[in-house]
Parts: C-alpha cells; structure tokens; sequence
C-alpha cells in the first residue's frame, strides 16, 4: 500500500472520481471529468478574467499583473494536483496492441 500523502485527495477511496483526469499523453491534466471541476474551472476562469481586466486598466500594474498571472496559476495547479489524478508522464494506452 502506498504511503498516504496529506495533500492529495484519493477520491477512488470513497466512490468518487477524480475531478480532473491525467492527459493520455504526456505529463498533467485534462478538462474536467466532474461537475465539481467544471465548477472549479469556470469560477477560476471567471476570477482570471476579472482580476485582468481590473490590473490591465492601470498603466502603472505590469508587475502586479505578472503576479496575479503567477498566483492563479499556482492555484490551478495545486487543485489539479489535489483533485486530480495522480501526475506521471504518461504514452498513451499501453493496454491496446498497435501492431509492434
């Protein structure tokens, strides 16, 4: 059994599913699978959207904007991390025969 890690929520533990499933290839996640990451994403693309067009209309927030930028992505990835699945990088179905 797998060391238990406080920051990532198994939710396969309790009947649920991950809120956001790991992309077929490479490393990270896709699009939602859940309501609850639909809900996430569409607040967090609605807070981003907010907090641009409040920083973009001061001359003077480059550096504010590039933090702003820098913290919600940091978010993001955080709760993909914490609700996602578990992050590795990924070939594709290796279940699947594709003639090799």
């Amino acid at each position: 059994m797998p060391p238990l890690d406080p920051w990532r929520s198994d939710t396969k533990g309790d009947g649920g599913a991950y809120w956001f499933p790991a992309k077929k290839y490479g490393w990270g996640w896709g699009l939602p699978a859940t309501w609850q990451g639909w809900v996430f994403m569409t607040a967090w693309l609605a807070i981003v959207a907010v907090g641009l067009l409040v920083l973009v209309s001061r001359h003077d927030s480059v550096g504010w904007l590039l933090l702003y930028i820098w913290i919600m992505t940091l978010v993001m990835l955080l709760v993909c991390y914490w609700k996602g699945e578990p992050p590795r990088w990924r070939w594709g179905d290796r279940s699947s025969s594709n003639g090799r």
